[in-house]
């Protein structure tokens, strides 16, 4: 017979349904898709084989689970993606509070109904995916809404003195009975409410206004925590984390190949947008090299974190800023540019906390430093090497480059220039051809424009060309003639 067809609980028996602990539950889905070779937490990518080994061991072993780590780090996304080892139904009585087991009632009402009604007691089905409860911790939750409290409007309707169990009103745990509970931000709970979770998660009752409940809760707890919180906002009791079985440590992507591919599947990009824009695959690989470089910098506070949530809004400044720049110049595709990366500048300095140094030199200019970093570790990779010192007179890769600009005296390049004219002006420094054909004799020629722009800026890094914002683009020359306009 078909679940949904089972409606009393006298169908249910004859079903031969076996009643399951959440945690058992987990547990035993978690068994047949490791068996089967299936990932487990699909599209949570970096965390195979730190991470993840850590979250199905805890699992296995029925824990309440402890995830702590910095903002931006999967934690929340990891809670909800255990919804996917839930069976897909579970049968409750029907109008119970708190999703009570037919076969394994706790709540007064369902053990009344079963009394009075026996076999005929109605149930219904409940998806896994109305089985995820989530509560961010603030200053604010009370015992009330988290467990719950007496209820004199149920009292006085009901006509029952404050003495009667009836009179409860359940919070937000004993509602979530049989589900997956999630609090983020745990060290946030202001202390006392953190120890009324003790006999929650230790003994099974609860205690409501002097009513001490013996209700043995069926609940999987997932904890989310920073671990700055411990000395900053608030810290975990220390008997609240003797109770939760295991503590799992997240982490920010180690490679650029892991960060690209949570930015692209993340990023909130339209259609039109995306068809639009080409993205050069160096464009997305400095992007994201723009978070390893502010985790590092000495202007941002690394133990605040910076959450993955910078490359992925930044991404869509991004192809938002080409895309604008294509629009006003009436054309239908184009080509991502290197200084198109100023458009990302307001996701940045939203998602960064600044030190003193930082705060000195102003967001927005990190930001730049930030871009000028990135550029600076990825130059290296594609051309020569540039020495700080080298000889006198003594020709490098890039003479031809440099002379180019003392003789010209630089040019301008505007922020918003057609594609045309970005060619035709990138396409008359004939040096930056010659660059490319000897050392990326394989670069995709839709590739081209960019690489120019690359080398231009990564010069700058280097001390080689001096580099100038002004309100509608960028000046480039060589560094000489810009000290000598300064004199």
């Amino acid at each position: 017979m078909k679940i949904e067809n089972i409606k009393t609980l006298g169908e249910l028996k004859k079903s031969g349904y076996e009643s399951k602990s959440i945690k058992d539950e987990l547990r035993s889905n978690l068994r047949e898709k490791i068996k089967s070779g299936k990932p487990t937490f699909e599209g949570v990518h970096g965390f195979e084989n730190t991470v993840i080994p850590e979250l199905e061991r805890a699992i296995l072993s029925r824990h309440n689970i402890n995830l702590l780590g910095l903002r931006g780090q999967a934690k929340t996304r990891l809670a909800r993606k255990m919804i996917e080892l839930l069976d897909e139904y579970i049968p409750f009585v029907t109008g119970s509070e708190i999703n009570d087991d037919p076969l394994q009632p706790i709540s007064r009402f369902a053990k009344d109904i079963i009394e009075i009604k026996g076999d005929e007691t109605p149930i219904s089905w409940l998806h896994r995916s109305d089985r995820f409860f989530e509560k961010l911790a603030t200053p604010d939750v009370t015992v009330a809404d988290l467990i719950g409290d007496v209820d004199p409007i149920k009292a006085a309707n009901l006509k029952l003195s404050y003495a009667d169990d009836r009179v409860i009103h359940f919070g937000m745990i004993p509602r979530a009975n049989r589900c997956i509970f999630v609090i983020n931000e745990l060290p946030d709970l202001q202390a006392r409410i953190q120890v009324a979770l003790f006999n929650i998660l230790q003994e099974g009752d609860i205690q409501i206004r002097g009513f001490k409940l013996r209700m043995p809760l069926d609940m999987q707890f997932v904890f989310t925590a920073n671990p700055e919180d411990y000395t900053n906002r608030g810290s975990i009791v220390t008997p609240l984390k003797d109770r939760i079985g295991s503590q799992i440590l997240t982490h920010y992507p180690e490679t650029i190949k892991i960060a690209r591919t949570i930015t692209e599947q993340e990023a909130k990009l339209d259609t039109a947008q995306s068809d639009m824009v080409y993205v050069p695959s160096l464009a997305r690989d400095l992007l994201e090299q723009i978070s390893f470089e502010a985790r590092e910098s000495e202007y941002i506070d690394n133990k605040s974190g910076v959450s993955a949530r910078l490359s992925i809004t930044a991404l869509e400044n991004l192809l938002s800023t080409a895309e604008r720049r294509a629009l006003k110049s009436g054309e239908d595709k184009t080509t991502l540019r290197l200084s198109d990366f100023m458009g990302i500048i307001p996701a940045i300095t939203g998602k960064v906390e600044l030190v003193y140094e930082g705060e000195q030199e102003g967001a927005a200019a990190v930001a730049q430093h930030l871009l000028g970093d990135a550029i600076h570790t990825f130059f290296p990779a594609y051309f020569p090497k540039i020495e700080k010192l080298e000889k006198q007179d003594e020709k490098t890769p890039y003479t031809d480059i440099i002379e180019w600009f003392f003789a010209e005296s630089g040019f301008e390049l505007l922020d918003d220039c057609s594609d045309e004219e970005y060619e035709r002006i990138l396409g008359s420094i004939v040096p930056l051809e010659v660059l490319i054909k000897k050392y990326q004799p394989q670069l995709e020629k839709e590739d081209k424009f960019f690489m120019k722009e690359f080398i231009l800026w990564g010069l700058v890094e280097y001390k080689k060309l001096s580099k100038d914002r002004f309100s509608e683009g960028y000046q480039f020359k060589d560094i000489y003639g810009s000290f000598i306009s300064k004199l």
